[in-house]
């Protein structure tokens, strides 16, 4: 660098301290928004895909969050079942402030140390030998679908294979690929034509399977340990092992999708864990980052081959940001920290508590709350109603909770809820109930 370099250019520190922010702001003034300001403001700039409930939430603290004005929330949705660490959380925020001080981003041209460790946690904990790390969960999905293709036709000889074999009430994510194997149709309306061919079979039916896979035509059958998005629906005893025998018997490739169910969130670190059974492909997203964007493939050493670059060849998969130090950090924190607390045995313990709770609703509101359903702490209820008018009731009585499929009220909240937050969010549903909310 030459002598008379700027000093702009000779002079950055790579140690951050306590008053760096204040030196950067120093004389810049802030503009101070209201919550109205910024509902005014998002009508104004934001793409209207989403129905956003009336609030806009700037901090949080354990199970609790605060809109701009200040009101507190029981946090029951967890970031649609994301912060399994709730918010706040003084070890994983220090570990991802440590990381982000270090390095956030180098592409995968190289290796990081942050990478190799977050896919070191999930084998150590799953079925798993390689992982393949994207960004969310669509895209973990998508790329599961890709490797079940080229399995088929790169290592099992057999390019014909290419349907994709999913569930009804399945959801898969909101990519081309991943939209067109959900089994809701009101996610496909308008997206035409889409990927395929799929063959959607009712979920728990193993001789619908059968029929489907005897046909030697799928590359791969990916299905949800638990349908979330599809109403809580836990898969019938059985019905998991008995896809696992028949893709076996059939060559095609076994996918589960655990981007809502892993990582701890029903009470063991997958959710296929339950059923002693292991899948060829394990999706993951939500709960992984403890609300850091990243997802994540992983799957057997035959499957892997199913992404492996070929000498010569265009490496077959890859993803930008996918496995970037910041995220892969918070995954590691994440399993650290699941292990040191305590925290999957807390969610066994609590679910079942909540689980109890939900029963008592459905015996008190026979007719209007039907059934309770879920494992650990990925629970619903189903209402006669409609459920938007109790999620609704309850925002308003200081209680955030989320819909699944058309008539459920999920409660996905964060592993460290304590016993008085079920008994506090459970009051305000009650409330909600009696008052007629969902009717």
């Amino acid at each position: 660098m030459p002598v008379d370099a700027p000093r702009a250019w000779r002079s950055h520190s790579p140690t951050f301290t306590r008053n760096h922010v204040e030196i950067l702001t120093r004389g810049k003034p802030h503009p101070v928004f209201t919550q109205a300001d910024l509902l005014a403001l998002a009508d104004q700039v934001l793409v209207k895909n989403y129905r956003q409930q009336p609030i806009v939430l700037e901090r949080g603290r354990g199970c609790e969050v605060w809109d701009r004005n200040g009101t507190r929330y029981l946090d029951m949705t967890a970031g649609i079942a994301v912060c399994g660490l709730g918010h706040g959380h003084s070890l994983f925020t220090a570990r991802v402030t440590e990381q982000l001080l270090k390095l956030v981003h180098v592409s995968n041209l190289y290796f990081n140390d942050q990478q190799i460790l977050a896919a070191k946690a999930i084998t150590e904990k799953s079925f798993a030998k390689r992982v393949f790390f994207c960004n969310s969960g669509a895209e973990a999905n998508e790329g599961a679908l890709k490797l079940a293709r080229r399995y088929q036709a790169v290592c099992n000889g057999a390019p014909q294979r290419t349907t994709f074999v999913a569930t009804h009430g399945s959801f898969h994510g909101r990519s081309m690929a991943t939209v067109s194997v959900t089994g809701q149709p009101k996610y496909r309306e308008g997206f035409g034509p889409l990927v395929g061919p799929v063959e959607f079979i009712p979920f728990g039916d193993l001789e619908a399977a059968a029929r489907v896979l005897e046909a030697r035509t799928a590359c791969g059958i990916i299905v949800e340990p638990i349908q979330a998005e599809g109403g809580i629906v836990v898969a019938p005893p059985g019905y998991l092992a008995g896809l696992r025998r028949l893709c076996d018997d059939t060559g095609t490739i076994l996918i589960f999708d655990e981007v809502q169910t892993g990582v701890g969130r029903t009470g063991r670190w997958f959710g296929h864990q339950y059923d002693e059974v292991a899948p060829d492909v394990m999706t993951l997203a939500k709960g992984l980052g403890g609300g850091i964007p990243i997802g994540a493939v992983a799957c057997s050493e035959k499957a892997a081959q199913g992404l492996a670059a070929q000498a010569g060849a265009a490496v077959p998969h890859a993803s930008t940001f996918g496995g970037n130090p910041l995220a892969c950090a918070a995954a590691v924190a994440m399993f650290d920290i699941l292990e040191t607390e305590g925290l999957i045995e807390r969610v066994v313990q609590a679910g079942q508590y909540l689980g109890a709770k939900l029963d008592a609703l459905v015996a008190e509101f026979p007719g209007h709350v039907t059934d309770a359903r879920g494992r650990g702490l990925l629970r619903g209820i189903s209402v006669a109603g409609t459920p938007a008018s109790v999620t609704t009731k309850c925002r308003e009585k200081g209680l955030l909770l989320s819909i699944a499929g058309d008539k459920v009220v999920r409660f996905a909240p964060p592993y460290i809820v304590e016993r008085h937050q079920i008994d506090e969010a459970v009051s305000i549903v009650r409330s909600a109930l009696t008052e007629g909310a969902g009717k």
